[in-house]
């Protein structure tokens, strides 16, 4: 009896097609990180070599903001309640504390993961790299505020920055759409605001501020492509960033597995099952099933 022969088998082609897949994704892992640090690398590395159009620049707006905070003390008593209670790093890290029990009373564990890592890893970073930089805060005239610590980069930036993309991305799921403009919208004014209230108040230069945006953007950047990678890991289709991290978060079991995908022949097969949904059999030469 003529021994029998074996089709080609799925699990070579589905395997390279795994790697390609891992190596686009390391790719754009180095691309992320690459477009979110080299920004604030730069900036580093200007304000460590105290480049001079950047002190310019820096000591030119302290200059000119701490002159309209002199003359105008109704207007920096509202930025100093802005910044010390409504968009203090204190208020928005409770914030995204309460935020990450309401994703675990949901369910959703590792986007909770993600808002946690996030601001814990934003804030750990932004210290570290204070101690490392050690630059002096703005030393004027008649200052209207004070604060303690070193100045580059801006914490309270930073924490505005990782803070409310934190909120937005993970509450979009839950505003109907037409209202998810304005959400947008009221994120990046807050985070635009609590940079310029930290000028305005003289506690911190402009490049402060910079640095705390670009190295807040760069952890929001690189955890919430690991965020991505996990999806699509567990099958799930990619997200645009305008409906948020988590679409399912609507669903009563955010995690739940991914529905299965109907295969050919009406089969229905699981993510990430070949499209055939069976081994294939050993068929005999003559074209019979062995």
């Amino acid at each position: 009896m003529p021994a029998p022969t074996m089709t080609p088998h799925a699990d070579g082609p589905r395997a390279r097609r795994a790697d390609r897949r891992f190596g686009i994704r390391l790719l754009a892992a180095v691309a992320a990180a690459a477009a979110a640090a080299i920004p604030f690398a730069l900036l580093l590395v200007l304000v460590e070599a105290s480049w001079p159009p950047l002190r310019r620049i820096d000591a030119g707006a302290a200059r000119r903001l701490h002159g309209i905070a002199l003359e105008h003390p109704a207007w920096t008593g509202t930025l100093r309640v802005l910044s010390d209670w409504v968009w203090d790093p204190a208020t928005l890290r409770i914030a995204v504390a309460l935020l990450t029990l309401w994703l675990l009373h949901r369910r959703a564990w590792r986007l909770a993961a993600w808002a946690a890592v996030t601001a814990t890893g934003g804030a750990l970073t932004g210290v570290l790299v204070k101690m490392v930089v050690e630059r002096a805060r703005p030393s004027l005239e008649d200052p209207v505020a004070q604060a303690p610590g070193y100045s580059f980069p801006s914490g309270h930036a930073m924490t505005a920055t990782t803070s409310f993309a934190v909120l937005l991305l993970v509450l979009l799921p839950m505003v109907p759409r037409a209202w998810r403009a304005l959400c947008w919208a009221v994120a990046v004014v807050s985070v635009l605001g609590v940079g310029f209230t930290r000028i305005a108040l003289g506690v911190h230069w402009f490049s402060d501020v910079i640095g705390g945006w670009l190295l807040g953007a760069a952890v929001v950047v690189l955890t919430g492509w690991a965020f991505e990678a996990w999806r699509t890991d567990a099958g799930r289709r990619r997200s645009d960033v305008t409906e948020g991290l988590e679409p399912e978060l609507t669903d009563e079991d955010p995690e739940s597995p991914a529905p299965a995908r109907p295969g050919p022949a009406g089969r229905v097969s699981a993510p990430g099952e070949c499209g055939s949904g069976h081994v294939p059999r050993p068929v005999r030469r003559d074209g019979r099933p062995g």
